[in-house]
């Protein structure tokens, strides 16, 4: 088996854009087979962005699901990626989800913190730009106590498609899919086969 490349010197993406163009292009192989797209968090917009992408290109995906994060246009706007790195410790560890023994080594935050602070960046940067609704169905995923985006605010998704709309909650915060991992990955794949019989 192949080994992956070491990506590690690669300069980091600051913008959605930047996300998005990798992300179409390494799906270009597959334009001829139903693609089914999943986000979550920064994820949800990145994921958005390319299927509006393929829906222009004349290749639509299956459905969007998105998860964990607010309707493009309805994100609140954010700092965390001008803070210290005090401060987006501080914002890591309010989320949750993520085992704090990595940061606690100088070595590995010197590793993940300027990713992390490049993908604030590029979704604090991120400005929703009006075009045609999505022709897809969308499937939004919420944690019940999520302080990003609620099961209420989820719902605000339904306006970005013209297609079928669905939103499912589950317990937990931001993180839910650790906790909730088979009960997500069987909601996704319902939606998915219901899409494609």
């Amino acid at each position: 088996m192949p080994r992956a490349p070491d990506r590690r010197t690669e300069p980091l993406a600051r913008t959605v854009d930047q996300l998005v163009d990798d992300r179409v292009e390494a799906l270009e192989p597959w334009a001829n087979r139903p693609l089914s797209l999943f986000g979550h968090s920064m994820g949800a917009v990145v994921a958005y962005e390319v299927a509006r992408r393929l829906t222009a290109a004349g290749s639509p995906p299956v459905t969007l699901v998105v998860s964990g994060r607010r309707a493009p246009g309805d994100e609140q706007r954010g700092e965390v990626h001008l803070r210290d790195d005090a401060g987006l410790l501080t914002e890591i560890r309010r989320l949750g989800g993520t085992d704090l023994r990595v940061l606690e080594s100088p070595d590995m935050r010197a590793l993940f913190l300027p990713v992390l602070r490049a993908d604030y960046q590029a979704v604090e940067t991120y400005r929703h730009t009006q075009e045609p609704q999505l022709s897809c169905p969308v499937l939004a995923l919420a944690g019940e106590s999520d302080p990003v985006a609620s099961p209420a605010e989820m719902r605000h998704w339904a306006a970005r498609t013209s297609a079928g709309f669905d939103v499912l909650a589950f317990s937990g915060r931001h993180f839910y899919l650790a906790e909730n991992s088979a009960a997500v990955a069987s909601a996704v794949r319902d939606h998915v086969i219901a899409l494609t019989r």
